[in-house]
């Protein structure tokens, strides 16, 4: 459904987005995962055509992006990552208006029941809630049916319960047929929404799969983490068994990945015994996809 090839993005001496290229299949969710600064909201507004690229091809639903965007246009819905709406229009009157722009539009009633916002319809903008006024913009991406939808961090500042509610709208709207192609900062949010992820820092994408396969590449499956000022011993923790790297994070801690768990444990206790380090905050974890971010790019996502 869409196709990005050798992008790039340069403003003065740097590059934002620097020669990507990847697919997005047909009823796919497509993550772009990164920090801000990353490069994620760029390349998606230049497959929007809200933006020109300076080198690359970009296709989407068979139109040259670049080319034919007027076109483009028709195939498409986008929530931007700060959406302006009036503060002084009803629900029903805020649909209705950005109906009004297309030749064919999704009748309002159906949109404000698949969108849970017929008990609003009367209600100003203005005092709709976070989560209220982030399903009217995505309502109002799709008021002409696309077959492609764009959100950009679609549930940055929304509290847990809204933002669940918003991760159902989004799989439902996979379920209509259509492809969405969605930037994240939340982790969680993109392995439970996500067929497939790009990992995205500094303009590159640096890795691309599905969440389960890029955990898988990292090797190990779990984590065990604690307390260690010192990274005088680091290098007999990297000999436990079933080992395979030693990574010190922030905070004083350290982080033994291994595919052993019981032995790593039945030697490390004894080691910390013998030096006096404490282990009373020790925990252990299956690797996530925030473990993959920080193989990847050296940093968490905060």
């Amino acid at each position: 459904m869409i196709q990005v090839e050798n992008l790039m993005k340069r403003y003065g001496n740097q590059t934002v987005v620097d020669h990507i290229s990847f697919e997005v299949k047909e009823r796919e969710i497509f993550g772009m995962l990164g920090p801000n600064g990353a490069g994620k909201t760029t390349t998606m507004e230049m497959i929007e055509g809200l933006r020109d690229p300076d080198d690359g091809k970009i296709v989407v639903a068979g139109v040259d992006a670049k080319r034919q965007k007027k076109k483009l246009k028709q195939h498409i819905g986008m929530q931007l990552q700060s959406t302006s709406l009036f503060d002084y229009l009803t629900v029903k009157e805020s649909i209705e208006l950005y109906a009004s722009f297309y030749p064919k539009a999704r009748p309002v009633k159906e949109l404000l029941v698949s969108f849970d916002l017929q008990e609003k319809e009367k209600t100003w903008v203005k005092h709709l809630s976070g989560g209220q006024r982030q399903r009217l913009a995505i309502a109002i991406a799709v008021v002409h049916d696309p077959k492609v939808i764009f959100l950009d961090e679609p549930t940055t500042g929304l509290d847990p319960a809204a933002r669940r509610s918003l991760w159902d709208i989004v799989l439902q709207l996979r379920e209509e047929g259509r492809t969405i192609f969605l930037s994240t900062h939340y982790m969680e949010e993109a392995e439970v929404l996500c067929d497939r992820i790009a990992i995205m820092d500094r303009g590159k994408i640096l890795a691309l799969d599905t969440p389960r396969e890029l955990i898988r590449q990292l090797g190990t499956n779990t984590r065990i983490e604690f307390p260690s000022k010192d990274d005088c011993y680091d290098s007999e923790f990297s000999t436990l068994a079933g080992v395979k790297k030693v990574v010190r994070l922030e905070n004083d801690l350290v982080q033994l990945h291994t595919d052993q768990l019981a032995d790593t444990l039945q030697q490390l206790i004894p080691l910390a015994d013998k030096y006096h380090l404490p282990l009373n905050g020790i925990s252990t974890r299956t690797a996530t996809l925030e473990d993959v971010f920080l193989e990847q790019t050296g940093k968490r996502l905060s």
